[in-house]
């Protein structure tokens, strides 16, 4: 299993579509699978959906979304690998609308592929287009790419919904970013806490444009405003545009796709956490990569940032997982240390005081995968520094080094920073623990980190 293209919800049921090799544990053969659920957390598998069979998808069905248009019929938007290997955007509906589990999907003739690159896109790096979405009249998508070293989401228009038309800019572009895969662009209230649906406008309207970044593989976004008679996007001024801005999760957490969920009014955003262990290993075990726990997500009140938190579906998995709440009380943050102005990496910042450095305020947290003698454990923990400012910086981060005394496993350090007012001298932590994953959230969904964990001892 590898990204989860899209989520539809149709007839009272939820569709998730993802990438997968019905033929092994390592990449290679990939269909589109078809799962169905009433509740997000419990799934049947379907037959796939959508497998290699035309001459503009002959060498590859990759990912990416769905829509369901204001007549109620789906369409999948995907990529697919011609047979002179460029990727090329396609689109394919359900055979018979009457069947509610959407079984069998077709790709008519007419209109595919719908959009091809032109001489200025890298027909090499052109994929995942985004659910539509409606502005003045047109249907918009979002495809990703990237022109040089810079990332772009490429923006195209349609009337009918099959002849689609560049338009004379990209949407958006950052140079030095690198390819921009799996773009996501969606609304977000500034006056309540309800999703809102993908061509939503208005002036209590955000827009937030999120990109999964190939180089780094973080999931990278911003938060701004949509100019539909311009076709441009511009992040607010106080948003960091690159590798050093916001992420959904500072973890092993990527390639996520967000959907507005009709029936909860919710905008729920899933993701996929790969493997870090050998393909051996993967084949030994029979199964490689997961989806993390879907999340909500909102704007933080602040409207600097968004916030993250598990779909409360998950408690009817009560007995099934082992979720830990903490609220850590911080009596002493007079005695904090100086916070230097030149770690701008949280990451970096964790590799540098580790968990078993102590500090003058931390490391403080939880031990989750831990053995009784600790010969294994997975630490998720927070430091307190001073800025020059007299404002507190918090640290948060997760360390695989110790989860495992397993040789061959990457087992990395992950780290964000925490946007949060310490005035009462408390910070929150809630940890997800399964088999082998801990899904982390600080300050009510400040900050997530999402880790693998390949313990032997337990």
């Amino acid at each position: 299993m590898i990204q989860p293209p899209c989520v539809l919800t149709f007839k009272g049921s939820y569709h998730l579509f993802y990438q997968y090799n019905p033929k092994g544990a390592v990449w290679g053969n990939i269909v589109w699978a078809h799962s169905i659920s009433m509740d997000l957390v419990n799934w049947e598998a379907l037959e796939p959906a959508i497998f290699p069979s035309e001459p503009f998808d002959i060498k590859g069905t990759w990912s990416r979304s769905a829509t369901v248009f204001p007549d109620g019929n789906p369409v999948i938007y995907y990529t697919g690998v011609d047979a002179k290997g460029q990727q090329v955007q396609n689109y394919a509906i359900p055979a018979d609308i009457t069947d509610k589990n959407l079984r069998k999907w077709v790709k008519p003739k007419e209109g595919n592929p719908m959009v091809v690159a032109d001489k200025e896109i890298n027909g090499s790096a052109f994929r995942d287009p985004t659910t539509a979405w409606q502005a003045n009249g047109y249907w918009n998508i979002l495809v990703g790419s990237r022109k040089g070293s810079t990332g772009v989401a490429y923006l195209f228009k349609s009337k009918d919904k099959k002849t689609w038309t560049k338009t004379a800019r990209p949407l958006h572009e950052v140079p030095n970013t690198g390819m921009w895969e799996c773009p996501d662009f969606f609304p977000v209230s500034t006056s309540h806490e309800k999703g809102l649906d993908f061509s939503e406008l208005g002036k209590d309207v955000k827009r937030v444009l999120k990109v999964s970044l190939d180089v780094t593989r973080f999931e990278y976004y911003t938060i701004g405003t949509y100019f539909p008679d311009q076709d441009k996007y511009g992040p607010d001024k106080d948003q960091v545009d690159g590798w050093d801005g916001l992420k959904l999760d500072y973890g092993n957490f990527y390639a996520s796709k967000s959907f507005y969920d009709p029936v909860k009014f919710r905008r729920v955003v899933w993701g996929w956490a790969k493997e870090l262990d050998s393909k051996e290993e993967d084949v030994k075990k029979g199964w490689a990569g997961i989806m993390p726990i879907p999340r909500t997500v909102r704007l933080d009140p602040s409207g600097k940032q968004l916030l993250a938190w598990p779909i409360d579906d998950i408690e009817t998995l009560k007995g099934n997982k082992a979720d830990v709440e903490v609220t850590f009380s911080i009596p002493n943050l007079e005695k904090a240390e100086p916070f230097d102005p030149s770690w701008k990496d949280p990451r970096d910042l964790c590799y540098k005081k580790k968990s078993r450095v102590q500090g003058a305020i931390g490391p403080f947290g939880l031990l989750t995968f831990a053995t009784e003698k600790l010969e294994e454990f997975n630490p998720v923990f927070f430091r307190i520094f001073k800025a020059q400012n007299n404002k507190h910086v918090v640290l948060m981060c997760s360390d695989a080094e110790p989860s495992t005394v397993m040789t061959n496993v990457y087992k990395p350090m992950f780290g964000g920073f925490v946007d949060v007012d310490l005035s009462d001298r408390k910070l929150l932590l809630w940890s997800l623990i399964d088999n082998s994953v801990v899904e982390s959230f600080a300050a009510g969904g400040k900050t997530c980190i999402t880790s693998r964990v390949y313990d032997i001892q337990r």
